[in-house]
Protein backbone atom coordinates (compact mmCIF):
# COMPACT_ATOMS: atom_id res chain seq x y z
CA UNK A 1 0.00 0.00 0.00
CA UNK A 2 1.23 3.60 -0.96
CA UNK A 3 1.28 5.90 2.13
CA UNK A 4 -0.24 9.40 1.17
CA UNK A 5 2.23 12.49 1.69
CA UNK A 6 2.50 13.99 4.66
CA UNK A 7 0.54 17.03 4.55
CA UNK A 8 3.18 20.19 4.96
CA UNK A 9 2.84 22.61 7.43
CA UNK A 10 2.46 26.21 6.18
CA UNK A 11 4.95 27.32 8.93
CA UNK A 12 8.44 26.04 8.51
CA UNK A 13 11.90 27.86 10.23
CA UNK A 14 10.42 30.74 11.27
CA UNK A 15 8.42 32.02 7.88
CA UNK A 16 5.39 31.34 5.98
CA UNK A 17 4.84 31.51 1.86
CA UNK A 18 2.07 33.44 1.62
CA UNK A 19 0.92 34.07 -2.24
CA UNK A 20 -1.68 37.11 -3.04
CA UNK A 21 -4.11 37.19 -6.22
CA UNK A 22 -3.45 40.40 -7.96
CA UNK A 23 -6.15 42.59 -6.70
CA UNK A 24 -6.46 46.70 -7.34
CA UNK A 25 -7.57 47.95 -3.60
CA UNK A 26 -6.13 45.12 -1.47
CA UNK A 27 -2.98 46.59 0.68
CA UNK A 28 -2.30 43.22 2.65
CA UNK A 29 0.22 43.35 5.36
CA UNK A 30 1.33 40.14 7.07
CA UNK A 31 3.08 38.93 10.22
CA UNK A 32 4.04 35.66 12.30
CA UNK A 33 3.89 35.94 15.92
CA UNK A 34 6.18 33.15 18.15
CA UNK A 35 5.16 33.34 21.96
CA UNK A 36 7.13 32.00 24.67
CA UNK A 37 4.53 30.47 25.74
CA UNK A 38 1.46 28.91 25.26
CA UNK A 39 -1.25 31.45 24.81
CA UNK A 40 -3.13 29.95 27.71
CA UNK A 41 -0.51 30.64 30.19
CA UNK A 42 0.02 34.35 29.05
CA UNK A 43 -1.72 36.88 31.07
CA UNK A 44 -5.16 37.54 29.94
CA UNK A 45 -5.57 41.48 31.12
CA UNK A 46 -2.47 42.44 29.25
CA UNK A 47 -4.99 44.78 26.69
CA UNK A 48 -7.91 44.61 28.70
CA UNK A 49 -7.62 48.96 29.15
CA UNK A 50 -7.70 49.06 25.33
CA UNK A 51 -10.26 47.28 24.54
CA UNK A 52 -12.81 50.09 25.10
CA UNK A 53 -13.66 52.21 22.15
CA UNK A 54 -12.56 55.52 23.98
CA UNK A 55 -9.06 54.27 25.00
CA UNK A 56 -6.25 55.96 23.93
CA UNK A 57 -4.60 54.95 20.78
CA UNK A 58 -1.64 56.13 18.30
CA UNK A 59 -4.19 55.05 15.17
CA UNK A 60 -7.78 55.51 14.56
CA UNK A 61 -10.50 54.93 12.39
CA UNK A 62 -12.17 57.21 10.00
CA UNK A 63 -15.01 57.78 7.63
CA UNK A 64 -12.18 57.08 5.04
CA UNK A 65 -11.12 54.17 6.44
CA UNK A 66 -14.41 52.60 7.05
CA UNK A 67 -15.22 53.57 2.93
CA UNK A 68 -12.35 51.97 1.68
CA UNK A 69 -12.52 48.76 3.67
CA UNK A 70 -16.27 47.96 2.32
CA UNK A 71 -14.68 49.00 -1.11
CA UNK A 72 -11.93 46.28 -0.87
CA UNK A 73 -14.36 43.69 -0.06
CA UNK A 74 -16.87 44.70 -2.33
CA UNK A 75 -14.60 44.45 -5.43
CA UNK A 76 -15.24 40.40 -5.87
CA UNK A 77 -19.08 40.62 -5.77
CA UNK A 78 -19.83 40.12 -1.76
CA UNK A 79 -22.13 42.78 -0.16
CA UNK A 80 -20.03 44.16 3.42
CA UNK A 81 -23.40 45.09 5.42
CA UNK A 82 -25.79 43.81 7.97
CA UNK A 83 -24.03 40.43 9.20
CA UNK A 84 -21.42 40.31 6.53
CA UNK A 85 -19.75 43.33 7.61
CA UNK A 86 -16.21 44.02 7.98
CA UNK A 87 -15.32 42.88 11.43
CA UNK A 88 -13.55 46.12 12.59
CA UNK A 89 -17.26 47.47 12.33
CA UNK A 90 -18.51 44.68 14.66
CA UNK A 91 -15.40 45.43 17.16
CA UNK A 92 -16.78 49.31 17.24
CA UNK A 93 -20.19 48.35 18.76
CA UNK A 94 -19.21 45.80 20.75
CA UNK A 95 -17.02 47.85 22.77
CA UNK A 96 -19.43 50.63 22.58
CA UNK A 97 -22.25 48.06 24.44
CA UNK A 98 -19.00 47.15 26.77
CA UNK A 99 -19.21 43.65 25.38
CA UNK A 100 -15.44 43.46 24.08
CA UNK A 101 -13.80 40.92 26.75
CA UNK A 102 -10.05 39.79 26.23
CA UNK A 103 -9.71 35.91 24.70
CA UNK A 104 -5.76 35.71 24.64
CA UNK A 105 -2.90 38.10 23.87
CA UNK A 106 -2.99 37.26 20.41
CA UNK A 107 -6.48 37.86 19.53
CA UNK A 108 -6.89 40.74 21.85
CA UNK A 109 -3.76 42.48 20.03
CA UNK A 110 -5.40 41.88 16.66
CA UNK A 111 -8.69 43.37 17.87
CA UNK A 112 -7.10 46.28 19.52
CA UNK A 113 -6.08 47.34 16.66
CA UNK A 114 -8.83 46.66 14.37
CA UNK A 115 -11.26 48.10 17.14
CA UNK A 116 -8.78 51.79 17.15
CA UNK A 117 -7.31 52.29 13.45
CA UNK A 118 -10.97 50.37 11.67
CA UNK A 119 -8.80 48.00 9.45
CA UNK A 120 -10.11 44.58 9.76
CA UNK A 121 -7.29 42.14 11.26
CA UNK A 122 -7.50 37.98 11.12
CA UNK A 123 -5.58 36.19 13.71
CA UNK A 124 -4.70 31.89 12.75
CA UNK A 125 -3.03 29.64 14.57
CA UNK A 126 -0.39 28.62 12.20
CA UNK A 127 -0.07 25.07 13.28
CA UNK A 128 -3.56 25.19 11.51
CA UNK A 129 -3.02 25.86 8.74
CA UNK A 130 -1.80 23.22 5.45
CA UNK A 131 0.78 24.35 3.25
CA UNK A 132 0.24 26.07 0.81
CA UNK A 133 -1.00 29.03 1.55
CA UNK A 134 -2.52 31.99 -0.63
CA UNK A 135 -4.73 34.91 -0.39
CA UNK A 136 -7.51 34.92 -3.19
CA UNK A 137 -11.57 35.81 -3.73
CA UNK A 138 -13.47 33.36 -2.85
CA UNK A 139 -15.60 31.32 -5.49
CA UNK A 140 -19.15 30.30 -5.62
CA UNK A 141 -20.38 27.74 -3.00
CA UNK A 142 -17.35 28.56 -0.50
CA UNK A 143 -18.62 28.20 2.91
CA UNK A 144 -17.01 27.50 6.35
CA UNK A 145 -18.58 27.51 10.04
CA UNK A 146 -16.95 30.14 11.73
CA UNK A 147 -18.26 29.90 15.27
CA UNK A 148 -18.90 27.36 17.74
CA UNK A 149 -22.50 27.11 16.93
CA UNK A 150 -21.75 25.36 13.92
CA UNK A 151 -23.35 28.86 11.73
CA UNK A 152 -21.61 29.01 8.19
CA UNK A 153 -20.77 32.37 6.44
CA UNK A 154 -20.94 32.67 2.17
CA UNK A 155 -17.74 33.69 1.17
CA UNK A 156 -18.73 33.88 -2.34
CA UNK A 157 -16.61 37.34 -4.00
CA UNK A 158 -14.88 38.27 -0.47
CA UNK A 159 -11.02 38.06 -0.45
CA UNK A 160 -9.85 34.99 2.20
CA UNK A 161 -6.96 33.64 3.05
CA UNK A 162 -6.46 29.47 1.95
CA UNK A 163 -4.91 27.23 2.87
CA UNK A 164 -4.74 23.35 1.07
CA UNK A 165 -8.14 22.66 3.13
CA UNK A 166 -9.71 25.73 1.19
CA UNK A 167 -10.97 29.07 2.83
CA UNK A 168 -9.81 29.67 6.45
CA UNK A 169 -10.15 33.71 6.98
CA UNK A 170 -11.35 36.87 6.43
CA UNK A 171 -12.00 40.59 7.10
CA UNK A 172 -15.28 39.66 8.35
CA UNK A 173 -15.18 36.35 10.28
CA UNK A 174 -12.62 33.80 10.93
CA UNK A 175 -13.11 29.80 10.61
CA UNK A 176 -13.25 28.07 13.43
CA UNK A 177 -11.02 25.53 12.03
CA UNK A 178 -7.69 27.82 12.09
CA UNK A 179 -8.85 30.20 15.12
CA UNK A 180 -6.26 29.92 17.74
CA UNK A 181 -6.23 27.40 21.54
CA UNK A 182 -4.93 28.07 24.40
CA UNK A 183 -2.58 25.49 22.91
CA UNK A 184 -1.08 28.16 20.33
CA UNK A 185 2.37 29.25 20.36
CA UNK A 186 2.13 30.73 16.70
CA UNK A 187 0.51 32.86 14.66
CA UNK A 188 -0.36 34.44 11.36
CA UNK A 189 -1.84 38.06 11.59
CA UNK A 190 -3.23 39.42 8.28
CA UNK A 191 -4.24 42.85 8.43
CA UNK A 192 -6.39 43.59 5.52
CA UNK A 193 -5.47 46.99 4.33
CA UNK A 194 -6.84 48.83 1.23
CA UNK A 195 -4.58 51.30 -0.76
CA UNK A 196 -6.41 54.39 -0.32
CA UNK A 197 -5.28 54.08 3.43
CA UNK A 198 -2.16 52.64 3.11
CA UNK A 199 -0.54 54.92 5.80
CA UNK A 200 -2.83 53.73 7.85
CA UNK A 201 -2.08 49.84 6.90
CA UNK A 202 1.51 50.37 8.31
CA UNK A 203 0.78 52.29 11.47
CA UNK A 204 -1.41 50.17 12.67
CA UNK A 205 0.97 47.03 12.13
CA UNK A 206 3.77 49.20 13.91
CA UNK A 207 1.76 49.12 16.78
CA UNK A 208 0.46 45.92 16.97
CA UNK A 209 4.38 44.78 16.99
CA UNK A 210 4.50 47.33 19.62
CA UNK A 211 2.26 45.60 21.95
CA UNK A 212 2.81 42.10 20.81
CA UNK A 213 6.67 42.78 22.72
CA UNK A 214 4.79 43.32 25.89
CA UNK A 215 4.11 39.80 26.26
CA UNK A 216 7.90 38.94 25.09
CA UNK A 217 6.44 37.89 21.67
CA UNK A 218 9.29 37.30 18.74
CA UNK A 219 7.53 38.91 15.30
CA UNK A 220 8.66 38.29 11.60
CA UNK A 221 7.06 39.94 8.50
CA UNK A 222 5.52 37.66 5.98
CA UNK A 223 6.84 38.05 1.97
CA UNK A 224 3.86 38.21 -0.40
CA UNK A 225 4.25 36.44 -3.24
CA UNK A 226 1.98 36.96 -6.43
CA UNK A 227 0.05 34.72 -7.50
CA UNK A 228 -2.22 34.16 -10.66
CA UNK A 229 -5.81 34.98 -9.89
CA UNK A 230 -8.51 31.91 -9.62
Amino acid sequence: MVEAPARRKAYARGAVELAVAPHPLLALRAFVTEFPVPLGKLPRDAYRDLLARGARAPVQGSDEVRSAIRDLLRHGGYKPTGRGKPASEYLVRAAAEGKLAPINAAVDVGNVVSLHSGLPISVVDVERLRAPVRVDVAPAGARYVFNASGQEIDLEGLLCLFDAEGPCANAVKDSTRSKTSDDTTTTLTLVWGALPVGDQVEEAVGWAWELLARVGATIDSVDLKSAGAR
